[in-house]
C-alpha cells in the first residue's frame, strides 16, 4: 500500500481554481478486481459494545434481504462472513450508530468504498456535487449534498479508522467537500435569480465567478484542517459594483437573503440528513451586523475596530467559495491588519493578556481523561493552535514563510526560524494529530460536533476500543501523555508574563462561549456565563466611545480578568457586571481611565464596589470618570477637612485660574471631587448621615465662596460697581441646615442693600440697583448651574425666596424685612428656621440674622401656627404622595413630619428663648429638649429617627437614586442599605423603617394635629 500526493484527486472537473491540494490514498489494483478490500481485523477499531454489534447484525441481516440487487445481496453475505470484513462490521456497528446508519442507507455506496477504494469514490462525490446539485431547484440540489455528503462522511471514517489515511487527508478531504458544497449551494442561488432574469451569468459551468459574493472559510475549513462533524465558520463579502445583478433591488439586501438561503440549504434536515452547520458569528461584531457585509464596511472594521483575537482567526481564513477572486483581494487588503511589521509594545501586551486568560499554570494536575474536552480543556487542541498562532502574530508580519494557516505546518516553520524549539514543535504536533484522530473518532459515534470524553468507565472503554487499543489503559496513558506535554509547552511559553488571570479560563474571543470560561464565571459567582460572555465580547468590539481605539481595547483586556474577580466579590455580581456595561456606556473616552485602572488596582476594587452597590453613584461617575483621581489623593480616605481646610485648599487652586472660564471649571472639578469622596466614605461605612451631612454643606458654601468674587468682579468689568453692602445669600433648607446628600440642590434667597435706588453702578453698562442686583443674582445661579466641561456645581432652587416663584430674584433688606414680618406665611417661617446667611457684607449678614431671629421669636397664635403646619402637611402630602415605604422624604412619619414637627416646636417655644432655634433637624430637638420644651426620651426618640431617615435617603441616593424598588433592587443595594443602619438584612431593615414611620407618623399627630384639631391627612 503506498501514499501519493496528488493535487485534484478529488476534485477531477477541477472548480473552482481554489480547490485544495490534497495527499489521496491510490489503491491497490486488487481493489477494483472486486475483493473485499484492505480492511484487516488486526488494523480495525475493537468492538467492545456486543449488544450493538448484535443489534447492527440484525439490521444488516434485513436491511440486506429487503435488497432487490441480487448481486449486491450476495456481496453483503459474502462480506459479514469474511473474517476481516466481519470485524469491519464489527467496529462500525458497535462504535458508531451514525456510520452504521449510513452504510445501512447506502449499501451500493459502501460497496463501492470497499472495492474501489474512498479515494475514486469520493472524487466521483465532488463531481456529483458540482453538476447534479447545481441546479435552480432547491429541492435538489438539497437532496444531492445530503447524500453526496453521506457518502462522504463513511468514506472519510473508513480511510481514517482502517489507517488508509493520515491526519492530512482525512481533513482535507472534509475540506474539499466542504468547499464544493457551499461553492454549489451558493451557485445555486444565482441559477435562481438567473432563471428570473435577475442575474446575467458569464460563465454557465461556473455561476460563482465574478459573482460579486465571496465566502471566506475560517478556522479548520479555512486552513483546509475541517472536523469530522465541525461546524463550518463562514464569512460572507460583497461588492455591489461587482455583482452582475440586474434586478430592482438593493444588492445588500439580496446578498443578505442569498446568504440565509445558502445557510438553510445547508443546514436544514430532511430525510436525508444536513450537510454542515453554518457559523456566521466569526463576521465583525455579529450581533449588530447582517449576515452578509459589504467589502468597504468589512474593511473599515478591521481597520479600525479589529482585534488581535480576530487578527488571530484571520490567519486561517480562505477565500474558499463563490467570487474567488473578491474573496483573494478581500484577504490581501486585510494583510497589513493581520501581519504588522512593526508590533507596537500594546498590540504585544494585548497578545500576552490574551494568552493569560487561558489560565496556565505549569504541571498543573487538573489534567484528566473522563470528562476531558480534547479541544477546549487543558492540554488541548486549543492550545496548541494558540501556541502556534500567537507566535505568527509576533513574527509573521517580517517573516512570511511563518504564516501557513495549517497548525503542523505553522509549529514546523517557528521552529526552523528559530522561535520556538524543535523538540516543542514536534511534540505538539505529533500531539495534536494524535488528539484530532481521537476527536474525529469521538464525533463519528453520533455525527455531532463534540469534543468530551465520556465521563464513565464503559463509555471510555468503548472510546478506546474504537481508537484500536487493545484495553482503556494503554489509552488513557498514552491520551494524557500527550495532554500534559501540551499543557507543559503552553504554560512554558506563556507563564513568563505577570498575571491579572483570574482563577480559571476567562477568554472572550470567538462568537460562543469557551466552556472552561463559563465554568471560570460560575466559580467567580456569576449566575449567567454566557451574558457575562456577550457583554464582554461586546467591549472587545468596540460599540462605545470609549472601546473605540485599539489602545483603549488593549488596556481593558489586560483589566477584565481582574475586573471581573472584583465584580464577582460583589453582593450580585450580575447586576455589577450590567451597571460596569452601562457604565463603559457612557464614557467618553477609555485609554486615560483604563490605563489609571491599569497602574492602579486599588481603583478597580473601588470601581467594583461602586458598580455594584450604588448604581446611582456609577452614573454620575461615568459622565464624570475623572472623579477617580480623586481617589489617588492622598488621604482620600481619612476623615474628611475641616472647613477652614477645605477653603485654604480650594483658594490654592484658584490662585492657578487664568480666566472666569478657569474658575468655574476649578470649582466644578474640586467639588465634584471633594462630593465624590464623601460618598465613598458613607458607601464604604466610613462617615455617618451626620458627618455626611456636614462635609457635603461645607463643600457646598466652600465652593459658593469661591465662586462669588469671581463672579462679582467679571460682572464688574461690564456693568462696574454700586456703593453700599452690596448683596447676601441666605442659605435655606438642606444648606441651612447642613444635612446636604450628594444630590442636594441649593435653596438660596438673595437680599441686597444700596445706599441710593437711584444711583447707577459705575461701569460701562451702568444699572441702577434694582436691575444690578438681579442680574448679578442671575449670573450667580449661571456660575452654579451652567453646565462646563466639568459639569454643573449644584442646581439652583429659588422657590423659598420671598413671594415665591412670583417674586424678583433678589429683594431688598428692607424688603425682605417687612415681607417676613408682614406678608409670609407659617411654612414660610417654618422654612425660615433652616435660614443662614452665608455669603456677603459681615454687617448685612449680621443684620440679616437678626431679623430672622426676631421673626422667629416674634409671639404666635399656637393654635393657628399647628393648624397651618398641619394644613401644609395636607397639601404636601397630596402633591407628593410616596408610593413606597421607601421615599422617605414624603412618606407618612418620614423625614417631612420630622422636619415639620421640629419647625414646629421652634416656632412655638421660640418665642420663650431663641436657643430653641437651629435650622439641624436633630440640633433642633436637642435644643428643645435642653430647654425644657420637649421631654428627652422623645427628643432622643426623634433624633434617631432623623438620623434613621436621613442614612436611608442618603445611601439610597448614591444607591438607586430617590427610592430603590424593592422588586427590581440589586442585592448590593439591599444590603447596603441594611448595613447603613445596623439591620441584620433588608426585612429586617424595612420592619424597622414601617415601625419608625408608625412611631413618628404618631408623634406628629400628637404634638401638631390633635392640639390644632387638623388632620394632615390628604382629602
Amino acid at each position: 500500500m503506498t501514499h501519493t500526493s496528488s493535487p485534484r484527486c478529488l476534485d477531477p472537473t477541477s472548480r473552482p481554481s481554489h480547490a485544495l491540494p490534497l495527499r489521496c490514498h491510490t489503491p491497490d489494483p486488487q481493489m477494483t478486481a472486486g475483493h473485499p478490500l484492505p480492511y484487516r481485523a488486526d488494523n480495525l477499531p475493537r468492538a467492545t459494545n456486543q449488544q450493538q454489534v448484535d443489534l447492527g447484525f440484525q439490521h444488516w441481516q434485513e436491511r440486506v434481504a429487503r435488497l432487490d440487487d441480487t448481486e449486491l445481496a450476495e456481496f453483503c453475505r459474502a462480506l459479514a462472513n469474511d473474517p476481516d470484513g466481519r470485524a469491519l462490521l464489527e467496529g462500525i456497528f458497535s462504535n458508531s450508530p451514525f456510520l452504521s446508519d449510513c452504510a445501512m442507507a447506502d449499501l451500493a455506496g459502501f460497496r463501492d468504498l470497499l472495492q474501489r477504494g474512498p479515494d475514486a469514490v469520493l472524487a466521483e462525490q465532488l463531481t456529483r456535487v458540482r453538476t447534479e446539485a447545481d441546479t435552480d431547484d432547491p429541492a435538489t440540489c438539497m437532496r444531492v449534498l445530503r447524500q453526496c455528503r453521506r457518502l462522504t462522511a463513511l468514506g472519510v471514517a473508513l480511510a481514517d479508522i482502517a489507517g488508509l489515511w493520515d491526519l492530512d487527508q482525512v481533513t482535507a478531504a472534509l475540506s474539499a467537500f466542504a468547499d464544493a458544497a457551499v461553492d454549489t449551494a451558493l451557485a445555486s442561488q444565482i441559477r435562481k435569480y438567473a432563471e428570473r432574469g435577475q442575474w446575467e451569468i458569464a460563465d454557465p459551468d461556473n455561476p460563482t465567478q465574478g459573482c460579486g459574493i465571496a465566502v471566506l472559510a475560517m478556522g479548520k475549513l479555512g486552513a483546509g484542517e475541517l472536523n469530522y462533524s465541525s461546524d463550518i465558520d463562514l464569512i460572507v463579502i460583497h461588492d455591489p459594483d461587482r455583482a452582475p445583478y440586474t434586478g430592482s433591488k438593493d444588492f445588500h439586501d439580496v446578498a443578505v437573503r442569498i446568504t440565509r438561503e445558502l445557510v438553510r440549504l445547508l443546514e436544514e434536515r430532511t430525510k436525508d440528513g444536513f450537510v454542515f452547520r453554518c457559523d456566521l458569528r466569526l463576521r465583525p461584531d455579529p450581533s449588530a451586523t447582517p449576515l452578509a457585509l459589504s467589502f468597504d464596511a468589512a474593511e473599515t472594521y478591521y481597520e479600525s475596530l479589529g482585534q488581535n483575537w480576530e487578527r488571530a482567526a484571520m490567519i486561517k481564513a480562505r477565500a474558499h467559495a463563490g467570487d474567488i477572486a473578491l474573496g483573494q483581494q478581500f484577504l490581501q487588503v486585510l494583510r497589513p491588519f493581520v501581519w504588522r511589521k512593526h508590533l507596537d509594545f500594546w498590540a504585544i501586551q494585548d497578545v500576552h493578556s490574551i494568552k493569560r486568560q487561558i489560565y496556565a499554570h505549569k504541571g498543573g494536575s487538573t489534567v484528566t481523561v473522563a470528562g476531558h474536552n480534547v479541544k477546549l480543556g487543558r492540554g488541548g487542541i486549543r492550545e496548541i493552535e494558540f501556541y502556534a498562532q500567537t507566535q505568527q502574530l509576533i513574527w509573521g508580519g517580517r517573516e512570511q514563510r511563518l504564516r501557513s494557516p495549517r497548525t503542523q505546518e505553522a509549529l514546523a516553520a517557528l521552529a526552523k526560524a528559530g522561535h520556538i524549539d524543535p523538540d516543542d514543535a514536534r511534540a505538539l504536533s505529533d500531539a495534536y494529530a494524535y488528539l484530532r484522530r481521537l476527536e474525529h473518532r469521538l464525533q463519528m459515534v453520533e455525527d455531532q460536533q463534540t469534543q468530551s470524553l465520556p465521563e464513565d468507565d464503559a463509555g471510555l472503554d468503548e472510546i478506546a476500543g474504537f481508537m484500536n487499543y487493545p484495553e482503556s489503559d494503554s489509552f488513557r496513558r498514552e491520551l494524557l501523555g500527550h495532554l500534559h506535554t501540551v499543557e507543559d509547552r503552553y504554560a512554558a511559553l506563556f507563564e513568563e508574563e505577570p498575571s491579572l488571570s483570574g482563577p480559571g479560563n476567562l477568554v472572550f474571543t470567538g462568537g460562543e462561549p469557551d466552556p472552561e470560561t463559563l465554568k471560570t464565571l460560575a466559580t467567580l459567582g456569576f449566575q449567567d456565563g454566557e451574558k457575562v460572555f456577550h457583554v464582554v465580547a461586546t467591549w472587545h468590539r468596540g460599540r462605545y466611545k470609549a472601546t473605540r481605539s485599539r489602545r483603549s481595547r488593549e488596556f481593558l483586556t489586560e483589566l477584565i480578568p481582574a475586573l471581573l474577580e472584583e465584580l464577582g466579590k460583589t453582593s450580585h455580581p450580575d447586576s455589577a457586571l450590567t451597571k460596569f456595561d452601562e457604565f463603559l456606556a457612557g464614557l467618553p473616552a477609555g485609554v486615560q481611565l483604563f490605563s489609571m485602572l491599569y497602574a492602579n488596582p486599588r481603583l478597580l476594587q473601588l470601581l467594583a464596589s461602586i458598580v455594584g452597590a450604588a448604581p446611582a453613584l456609577a452614573d454620575h461617575l461615568s459622565r464624570h470618570p475623572g472623579l477617580l483621581e480623586a481617589v489617588l489623593q492622598p488621604g482620600f480616605f481619612e476623615s474628611i477637612p475641616e472647613r477652614d481646610a477645605l477653603s485654604d485648599e480650594l483658594t490654592g487652586l484658584l490662585s492657578d485660574a487664568r480666566d472666569f472660564q478657569d474658575v468655574l471649571d476649578i470649582c466644578r472639578r474640586w467639588a465634584n471631587d471633594r462630593r465624590f469622596q464623601v460618598g465613598v466614605h458613607l458607601l464604604e461605612h466610613a462617615a455617618d448621615v451626620d458627618e455626611v451631612g456636614r462635609a457635603m454643606s461645607e463643600i457646598a458654601e466652600v465652593a459658593l465662596e469661591g465662586v462669588w468674587p469671581h463672579v462679582q468682579a467679571d460682572f464688574a468689568e461690564k456693568h462696574g460697581r454700586l456703593p453700599g453692602p452690596g448683596m447676601a445669600v441666605v442659605a435655606m433648607g438642606k444648606l441651612g441646615g447642613r444635612e446636604m446628600t450628594i444630590s442636594s440642590d441649593l435653596d438660596l434667597i438673595f437680599v441686597y442693600e444700596a445706599e441710593d435706588k437711584d444711583q447707577e453702578s459705575d461701569g460701562p453698562k451702568p444699572l441702577e440697583p434694582t436691575r444690578y442686583y438681579a442680574r448679578l443674582a442671575q449670573r450667580l445661579i449661571n456660575a452654579i448651574s451652567a453646565p462646563t466641561g466639568e459639569g454643573k456645581l449644584y442646581e439652583v432652587d429659588m422657590r423659598l425666596r420671598p413671594s415665591g416663584a412670583s417674586g424678583p430674584i433678589a429683594v431688598t433688606f428692607n424688603g425682605f424685612q417687612r415681607y417676613q414680618q408682614e406678608q409670609a406665611w407659617t411654612f414660610e417661617h417654618m422654612a425660615l428656621t433652616r435660614a443662614r446667611p452665608i455669603l456677603g457684607d459681615p454687617a448685612l449678614c449680621a443684620r440679616l440674622r437678626e431679623t430672622i431671629t426676631g421673626v422667629l421669636t416674634a409671639p404666635r397664635d399656637r393654635t393657628k401656627l399647628l393648624a397651618d403646619a398641619a394644613d401644609m402637611r395636607r397639601r404636601i402630602a397630596q402633591e407628593h404622595k410616596a408610593s413606597t415605604i421607601w421615599q422617605v422624604k414624603h412618606l407618612r412619619g418620614g423625614i417631612v413630619d420630622l422636619e415639620f414637627t421640629a419647625q414646629a416646636l421652634q416656632l412655638t417655644h421660640a418665642q420663650d428663648t431663641a436657643e430653641v432655634i437651629d435650622g439641624n433637624t436633630q440640633a433642633a430637638f436637642d435644643k428643645l429638649a435642653q430647654a425644657g420644651k420637649l421631654d428627652r426620651d422623645l427628643a432622643d426618640e426623634l433624633i434617631a429617627a432623623t438620623r434613621f431617615m436621613r442614612q436611608i435617603q442618603g445611601i439610597q441616593r448614591l444607591t438607586a437614586g430617590q427610592a430603590v424598588d424593592e422588586d427590581t433592587a440589586p442585592e448590593g443595594v439591599r444590603q447596603r442599605l441594611a448595613q447603613a443602619v445596623g439591620a441584620s438584612d433588608f426585612a429586617d431593615l424595612r420592619d424597622k423603617l414601617v415601625a419608625t414611620a408608625e412611631r413618628v407618623r404618631h408623634i406628629f399627630a400628637e404634638i401638631v394635629e390633635t392640639p390644632s384639631g387638623v388632620s394632615s391627612e390628604p382629602a
